[in-house]
This record gives structure tokens, sequence and C-alpha cells, in this order.
């Protein structure tokens, strides 16, 4: 591994700086005050020996090329429920999704409601909280974090690995009663991480929308990419009645098939960040119109690994 340290006035400039030398992969080893500010040190892995061919060639079949892509064929590939496929025949496919699908952009302004992160087992939402908090410290903003996840092992301490290296606390509340009191200090963006939720289970839902409630936030579905469309269809819905109103999706960068993310927004959600990668800095893109046309027209093939 390639180590290095890094002295700068702040935590901004110090990521800054080792985003440019070490890029997106770099690893934060250890983090601590300075006369002058903050040191990082940052490392990253060496690169890889080259692989050895295959002894036996790959069973998966390439995609067929479309030279002029038929949308509905690539709808369909996608998985696309019918009903929507329907709706995006006309006109360019980045209006027609504007036409068809709700987008919007996060608001994590200082005097904005709270962003409440929910979702199924697994669905990143612990890992979105930290790449919007590291959003936020970049630029220039001390986001207020708390987690509503004690139960889960290892939950708090993931998140607080994240947090101190921002130089943030973590604040870990029980209830609504608790996360009430820890918004009631200064202002300031906040984010909520909640533990995960069974999508078909009302008591589970009435306790993240009391909440939700007592914050006054407003709920964001987090939810991967590359699920079962009628899966994700229904998930968005149950989600949406408990009071979501937006969906994050993530694992975009893995996954093959959009027709899950599109299932699920149909539903009503509004679209608004994706993920794109593993880095906390930059894992997050804008979930608009063209970059998710663009996505769903440039299929990828087994082994592509273009985002």
């Amino acid at each position: 591994m390639r180590l290095k340290v890094y002295h700068a006035a702040n935590m901004a400039a110090a990521m800054d700086a080792v985003r440019a030398e070490l890029g997106g992969d770099a690893l934060i080893l250890s983090t601590k005050r300075s006369r002058d500010g903050v040191e990082v040190t940052a490392g990253v892995e060496a690169a890889p020996a080259p692989e050895l061919p295959p002894l036996v060639a790959p069973t998966v079949a390439p995609l067929p090329a479309l030279a002029v892509p038929d949308r509905r064929a690539m709808l369909e590939w996608h998985g696309v429920p019918a009903g929507l496929t329907a709706k995006l025949q006309n006109g360019p496919l980045p209006f027609a999704l504007q036409l068809s699908l709700r987008f919007a952009k996060l608001d994590l302004a200082a005097k904005a409601p709270p962003l409440m992160c929910v979702g199924p087992p697994g669905a990143g939402k612990t890992l979105t909280i930290a790449r919007l908090a590291t959003r936020l410290v970049l630029a220039g903003q001390a986001p207020l974090v708390i987690t509503t996840d004690g139960r889960r092992a290892g939950a708090v301490e993931q998140l607080q690995a994240f947090t101190r290296l921002l130089g943030l606390n973590l604040v870990v509340a029980d209830d609504a009663a608790a996360v009430a009191r820890a918004l009631a200090g200064p202002s300031g963006p906040a984010l909520i991480d909640t533990p995960g939720c069974d999508p078909f289970d009302p008591a589970a839902h009435a306790e993240l929308a009391g909440i939700a409630a007592r914050a006054q936030a407003y709920q964001a579905l987090v939810l991967p990419a590359g699920l079962d469309p009628l899966e994700s269809q229904d998930i968005g819905a149950a989600f949406m009645a408990g009071g979501a109103s937006l969906l994050i999706a993530t694992k975009t960068d893995i996954a093959r098939r959009l027709g899950g993310l599109l299932a699920a927004a149909g539903a009503g959600l509004a679209l608004t960040e994706a993920g794109i990668g593993p880095g906390a800095a930059d894992g997050l893109t804008g979930l608009t119109p063209a970059w998710l046309a663009d996505r769903l027209l440039h299929r990828r093939a087994p082994g592509d690994t273009q985002r």
C-alpha cells in the first residue's frame, strides 16, 4: 500500500488533496488535530498484478448489439413495467422520463427539514448518510448526524467511523423523543439514519412515521437498483404510504437492469440521487432524466464497468 501524510487547514482541504493525488479509492487511515489544522494519513492499494487469462471461456453470452436502439425492446430488457414502457415511447427519452416520473433535488440547506433515510435492511442507508455528510463537510457545512439504528450489531460503529473522520459528533437516539431533543440544539443540516424496515410491517412503518413527525423530517427511501421490478414497485408503494416522498437509488454501478428502479419511482416517489461507486466523497450523483436515459440506453454487457 502507498501511504502519505497530508497537512491542511481543515478536513475539507485535506480530503481534496487526498482525492487529487491518490484518487477516489484512497483509504483514510488516521486523522488528528495539528498545530496548523489537521493531519490526515491516507493510503491506496498498489495496482494488482495482471490476472492470468481464464482457462474456460465465460459462459454468459454478451448482449445483442443494437446499432439503432429499439426503445421498447431496450425498456423490456431492463424489466420496466409495461404501463410505464408505453408512456416512454414518445419524444427524446430524457423528456419522456421527465414527463412520466418525478425528479427532485435533495434539500440539504441549513434551514431545511431534517432528511431521514428509510428502507429495507441492507439497502445502503448508513453509507448514504455518510456520503451526504461528506458532501456537506466538503462544502463547508457541519451537519448534525443522528442514528436510531442502535439495535443492529455494528451499526453505530460503522457510522461513527465516518463521522469521526469528518470531525463530526454522532448522536445515538433510541426513540422519537431523543431525536427531537437532539434537533432542538443549534440549527443546521440534519441527517437521520434509521434501522432496516420490513416494507410490509405496519408497526415498523408506524415507528418510522413517529420519528419523522417528532423530527419534522422528510423521508427518502433508499433502495438498491437491480431488484425484481414487481418487488421494487411494492416496496416503493409501501414506503410511500408510510410517508416517504423521495427515492435514493444505491448500487447502480453494479446493476445491469434498472427496471426495478423505474418501477419503484412509478409508485410516485421522486428520484433524487444514485449510488455510483464505493467512495464516500464521490459515491453519489444526481439522478436526473438525462443521467437515467443514458444508463438505460447504454446497457452494459458482462464485464463492462462503465458507469
